[in-house]
């Protein structure tokens, strides 16, 4: 059967609906989003557009979606793949799946988004051929970011269906899949509702603060920063009512169905319509005070809002020097202090409830870990908890005597981490675990990928590029050259690299090293001109954030493999410095224009996505884009082979690269001085721009001519120089380093 998807129908141009047809388009899938009328369709979409973050990798991807009315289906005989999106609602969806199976094509899978109404439920009745193609998609809102979708089969769906949808999931639309069993909330709102429930209860009784609650439930215990209340703001009050509403009534066993009874203060919130973001207040409220934000946080008691209270909880702080989140995580569940006592009233019968109904919601444990780490961004899921804490000792802090079944004989679950889920999904993880490290320090390493490929993998916080980083890379070249056929620069990390190491150039350029601070530029264009001309094929594979030095590695490269969520930039000067590795080089070589390169450094542009940073010039035609973040290494390693095995020849060093010379510098000059008049610039701005145009067009050559690599190098070197002699550089690096933000001094 083939796997081909040319085209596809979203049914339903709802929140999700018109996502689901955004990311279709984001993957270059042509879709077809339908709705009541034309007008709601096109509304949807209009809606979609303006959604932040926004649905849409690049704008233009939007023109791949067509938008029409659900009283017209014949367009769906030319589908490869229908997905209903519509109301919960079992007879008004019955009711269109017969009229779709009517017209749809024979091989024409049809799916469904939904949470709430059994997959056979919805099918009954349908056609043979109807029910072979039938399949649950269950995509996680915002579809573009969050990984997660739960592919729910039945009794009557073929088996070369599910297989079709789950290429096209994984492969397409860069989706972790997890196969759920036909059950209410399938798996990851199932137990996410589980644990909010618990969460409700201690703030209803007066255990603890919503404050205290969202300090426990973010990064502390491996969460994301959003933790639980402003979670649910974002998601909509409304939506978890209704899913705690859906399992309190379908769940098979009353004490089941009584724990997604919500405490009382969710209806006082219901009718008052505090329903979070979409209402402009939920738990949180944000207000304007003076010209600032402030933000309020709901008393319960009263339904009105207060000054946002600190959590005073001492053992947090504590526990942040404690770097691997599940000791963190065991350390506080185990602990005699009052964010203990809450994770023993939360976070332990989430545990133990996950223990007892695995085998009822998945096939696998494994698929519940990852659908709780794809669908709601936990560092670990409830059984790697288990094994972080112990089950020994969560059941005794938890007073458990008899063991639930699924506990019987054993005291752990893994005697390694979650594995991937497949054998070409994170091979980068899995050579490590193999122990094919040929070498490390702290900043980096190089594994054995197999097949004749090395990888350089960063490890230093947020992956920023030190000596030890530098030293590896060189590392790296000098031994895929001798003993490998191809070498790739990435990592399974959420960042590719935020860049070169900033603490360590302000503490020699405060000093004064010079020759400290010119060994450090030198070493690291030496690291990115290695990689550009190294005897075997370079490909780099940035994910996540690349910015300034992790934009100049990859700027290096023979080719990237880009991960589809990658913001790369060259934002050297909102520190007040140039790119220095290379990257304005780079981008002389490969921007139409002086003028266009200047734009791009100057301004600092960073890429919304992978495709935006193609638009930006940092990415040139030949390189490619995974859809699918774990499987990045993999692609890039086959990448780096297909380039070695049509015989690589390395690129010489660029001996005249075009420069425009005195005039070309006067223009891009007044350009500054025009934005300098107009307040657009400050006086720092106007000064780092001033280098940057220098550099652009060649320095102190007397008219347009050419210069060679190295010179344009070394008019980057003593641009960084001098601006990191600057005052005001050392305050925005100073300043950015404090606080993350940029300084305009």
């Amino acid at each position: 059967m083939t796997h081909h998807l040319r085209s596809a129908v979203v049914l339903g141009a709802g929140t999700m609906g018109a996502q689901i047809a955004a990311h279709l388009a984001n993957a270059g899938i042509p879709a077809l989003l339908l709705d009541v009328t034309a007008d709601a369709a096109a509304a949807g979409l209009a809606r979609a557009r303006a959604l932040k973050p926004d649905p849409f990798m690049v704008p233009e991807a939007a023109a791949l979606i067509r938008t029409g009315s659900l009283d017209d289906l014949a367009p769906l005989a030319a589908a490869d793949w229908i997905i209903e999106a519509i109301v919960e609602d079992l007879a008004i969806k019955q009711a269109l799946l017969a009229r779709v199976d009517a017209v749809r094509a024979p091989h024409a899978v049809v799916s469904s988004n939904t949470s709430g109404i059994p997959l056979a439920a919805i099918a009954e009745g349908r056609s043979e051929g109807f029910r072979r193609h039938w399949i649950g998609t269950h995509f996680f809102n915002p579809p573009r970011y969050l990984r997660l979708v739960e592919l729910i089969t039945t009794a009557d769906t073929g088996p070369d269906v599910a297989a079709r949808v789950q290429h096209w999931l994984d492969q397409l639309l860069g989706k972790g899949v997890v196969p759920a069993r036909d059950t209410p909330a399938f798996i990851a709102n199932h137990l996410g509702m589980f644990g909010v429930m618990r969460l409700l209860d201690v703030v209803a009784d007066g255990s603890a603060t919503i404050e205290e609650v969202d300090a426990i439930t973010g990064p502390a215990t491996g969460r994301p920063k959003s933790a639980t209340f402003r979670t649910v703001d974002i998601a909509g009050l409304d939506i978890l009512a209704k899913v705690a509403a859906g399992l309190s009534v379908r769940l098979p066993r009353e004490d089941d169905r009584r724990a997604f009874a919500p405490p009382a203060f969710v209806a006082g919130m219901l009718e008052r319509k505090l329903i979070g973001d979409k209402a402009g207040q939920g738990f949180y409220k944000k207000t304007r005070e003076g010209g600032d934000t402030k933000i309020l946080t709901l008393d319960l008691a009263s339904f009105t809002y207060r000054d946002k209270q600190p959590a005073r909880l001492p053992e947090l702080e504590v526990a942040r020097g404690i770097t691997d989140t599940g000791a963190r995580v065991r350390d506080l569940f185990l602990g005699d202090h009052k964010t203990g006592m809450l994770l023993r009233r939360t976070l332990g019968p989430t545990l133990l409830y996950a223990a007892r109904i695995a085998a009822d919601i998945a096939h696998d444990i494994d698929d519940i870990d990852r659908a709780m780490r794809w669908g709601f961004g936990w560092d670990l899921g409830p059984f790697e908890l288990w094994d972080a804490i112990g089950v020994d000792a969560v059941l005794k802090a938890m007073r458990v005597t008899e063991r639930p079944a699924l506990l019987q004989g054993r005291d752990r679950f893994r005697d390694q981490g979650l594995p991937p889920a497949a054998p070409d999904l994170l091979i980068l993880q899995t050579a490590r675990e193999q122990r094919k490290v040929v070498q490390h320090n702290d900043g980096a390493s190089l594994i054995d990928l197999g097949d004749g490929v090395l990888c350089v993998e960063f490890h230093s916080k947020m992956n920023a590029i030190g000596g030890d980083t530098i030293a590896m890379l060189h590392a790296g070249v000098r031994e895929a050259e001798a003993n490998f056929t191809a070498l790739v620069v990435g990592n399974d990390a959420p960042h590719f690299s935020a860049g070169a190491n900033l603490m360590l150039l302000l503490l020699e350029a405060q000093e004064g090293n010079w020759d400290e601070v010119d060994m450090m530029i030198r070493a690291f264009q030496g690291a990115t001109m290695a990689l550009k001309t190294a005897a075997v094929p370079v490909v780099v594979a940035p994910g996540g954030l690349a910015l300034g030095g992790g934009c100049e590695l990859s700027l290096h490269g023979d080719r990237v493999q880009a991960a589809a969520e990658t913001y790369m930039g060259l934002v050297e000067v909102g520190v007040g410095l140039i790119p220095a590795g290379g990257g304005t080089k780079e981008m002389l070589l490969r921007a139409p224009s002086a003028q266009a390169a200047f734009e791009t450094i100057g301004f600092g542009k960073v890429s919304t996505s992978g495709p935006d940073a193609r638009r930006l010039g940092y990415l040139r035609d030949a390189d490619r884009i995974t859809m699918n973040r774990e499987r990045l290494i993999t692609d890039a390693k086959a990448m780096a082979l297909t380039l070695a095995r049509a015989g690589y020849q390395p690129p010489v060093r660029r001996a005249a690269i075009p420069v425009g010379g005195p005039s070309a510098f006067a223009t891009l000059s007044l350009g500054v001085h025009l934005a300098w008049r107009a307040g657009r610039l400050s006086d720092h701005d106007a000064v780092i721009g001033r280098k940057l145009a220098w550099i652009l067009t060649g320095g102190n050559v007397p008219h347009a001519t050419t210069l060679s690599e190295d010179q344009i190098l070394e008019l980057e070197r003593e641009a960084f120089l001098s601006l990191c002699a600057e005052a005001k550089t050392q305050e925005r690096i100073a300043y950015t380093l404090k606080t993350g933000k940029t300084l305009r001094n």
